[in-house]
């Protein structure tokens, strides 16, 4: 049956990357995953503190920022490593998927880390992307690597709350962004070689039972970053190359946000008192912002 098509609304830029903290530069990084391109920054991994500080990561370049409410960036950390997703524990941790070495916590006024997993069954991991938090605590995360359609190692861990590392899924074409379902029972994966969110339903031992595909997208890159919409139940998907959609709960999709041309988004997170989602632009360096749909458009 035919469906209305997805409204169309534009993005705006919220903060950018000052000039002081540009790089202009390659990295190894870029090297595996960009062609070598000539990088400020490629930021990723939003993620609010409750007075409204908005902390990301600079993947190539080892650094963590913290946004003022007014705008103002300050340099959190700088270190000899890839930090990716990430997700504020306390007003003193913050919880960091870090390419090359593994889940690891940072003291935002220090910028001091702590090496909580960076291997399973004494194997490195492949290299680490994005991570959630459960209901109960328990931290999820992707394992993504240089994983692809032609080889699919790509893999879900659940480090339980008493520190026991769990292998939840494997085989997967670049595991990147996940979150849980609102009743917190499914926790939706995106599959960014495959362009495709999975549904991962879980039995009561954390088990994944009867995964499925959730939503086959078109075009961009692949999936990145996934959050619910509160007011209306549905996925909220930002798709590098396209913009952040917003699909309906049956999957029906609603909106598209872009900006001008083919924008390089890749996560986002909501503001603790507005409830604006602001969302990496991690090419340009920049930090848009988008109003979610209300539950009665």
């Amino acid at each position: 049956m035919p469906f209305d098509p997805p409204q169309r609304r534009t993005l705006e830029i919220a903060f950018s990357l000052p000039d002081t903290f540009r790089k202009a530069a390659t990295s190894e990084w870029a090297e595996l995953n960009l062609q070598g391109a000539t990088l400020d920054a490629f930021l990723e991994g939003p993620v609010f503190g409750p007075d409204g500080t908005l902390y990301v990561t600079d993947i190539p370049f080892g650094r963590i920022f913290a946004i003022s409410p007014d705008g103002d960036w300050s340099l959190v950390a700088e270190y000899e490593g890839w930090p990716n997703g990430m997700k504020l524990l306390d007003a003193q941790r913050l919880l960091v998927a870090d390419h090359r070495l593994g889940l690891i916590e940072v003291d935002p006024s220090t910028g001091a880390r702590t090496v909580l997993c960076d291997s399973f069954e004494s194997r490195p991991f492949h290299g680490l992307n994005d991570l959630t938090i459960a209901p109960d605590g328990d931290v999820y995360f992707t394992d993504q690597g240089l994983s692809d359609l032609l080889d699919p190692f790509g893999r879900v861990f659940r480090l339980t709350r008493d520190g026991k590392l769990e292998l939840v899924a494997a085989g997967i074409a670049s595991p990147n962004g996940l979150v849980f379902s609102p009743e917190g029972r499914t926790l939706y994966l995106a599959v960014t070689r495959a362009n495709a969110v999975w549904r991962l339903p879980l039995d009561d031992r954390g088990q994944v039972r009867k995964a499925g595909l959730f939503v086959q997208l078109s075009g961009g890159i692949g999936p990145d970053g996934l959050a619910w919409n509160a007011e209306t139940g549905g996925l909220i998907v930002v798709h590098p190359g396209r913009g952040v959609w917003e699909f309906a709960a049956d999957g029906e999709p609603a909106a598209l946000c872009a900006l001008d041309g083919h924008a390089y988004v890749t996560n986002l997170a909501r503001h603790p008192s507005n409830g604006d989602f602001f969302v990496t632009e991690s090419m340009r360096a920049c930090i848009l912002r988008f109003v979610p749909m209300a539950a009665s458009a």
